[in-house]
């Protein structure tokens, strides 16, 4: 049985550890996860979402409200169906390995997309993991609804040169390309 709830400070350092173990060393950090977290929130909603499977955190799902986040050269606002104040931004999802293919993914997108409209929020943009193992990443957000805009790589050199972020696909220095994808609501 999965039990999902709205993630607390009382949760980083399992959501660092699950993080970490599927996208990476380094790829939350306390820092980072705190960061992330603030931009989840406004007000009493929050898009920030865990699932537990027997009482063990099985997936989380990261989401920054409008204007939380950075418009940043990986993106293509000319090409987004709605407005960016209407867009909210899916950081970060990871299952745990072991529990894949349960609908944990969906179940935590879900319930983001709904707080996120509680913020006026019509759609949401991803920067999809192209390399992650058998494409997963692509395929479980284009069966969500996904669409994909354009294709950017190099999407976590900075991370991974600047803030020790350790791609595991490309064992170090992250080369991997990122699909920018919208979902519509």
């Amino acid at each position: 049985m999965i039990e999902y709830k709205q993630m607390t400070a009382a949760d980083y350092a399992a959501v660092i550890e699950l993080g970490n173990r599927v996208h990476g060393d380094n790829y939350l950090t306390p820092e980072s996860l705190a960061d992330y977290d603030q931009r989840g929130r406004v007000g009493d909603v929050n898009l920030n979402w865990l699932a537990f499977a027997d009482g063990k955190l099985a997936g989380i799902r990261l989401t920054f409200a409008p204007g939380n986040w950075d418009i940043d050269g990986h993106c293509c606002p000319s090409e987004w169906p709605v407005p960016a104040e209407q867009i909210c931004y899916f950081k970060c999802v990871a299952v745990d390995p072991d529990v894949r293919g349960g609908g944990i993914g969906r179940g935590l997108l879900e319930r983001s997309i709904a707080e996120a409209k509680k913020l006026g929020c019509q759609a949401g943009l991803a920067h999809i993991w192209m390399q992650s193992p058998d494409n997963a990443a692509f395929e479980y957000f284009t069966r969500c609804g996904g669409e994909l805009i354009r294709e950017h790589d190099k999407r976590w050199y900075d991370l991974s040169i600047n803030d020790g972020y350790h791609c595991p696909v490309c064992d170090g220095v992250c080369h991997c390309t990122a699909g920018e994808m919208i979902l519509k609501f």
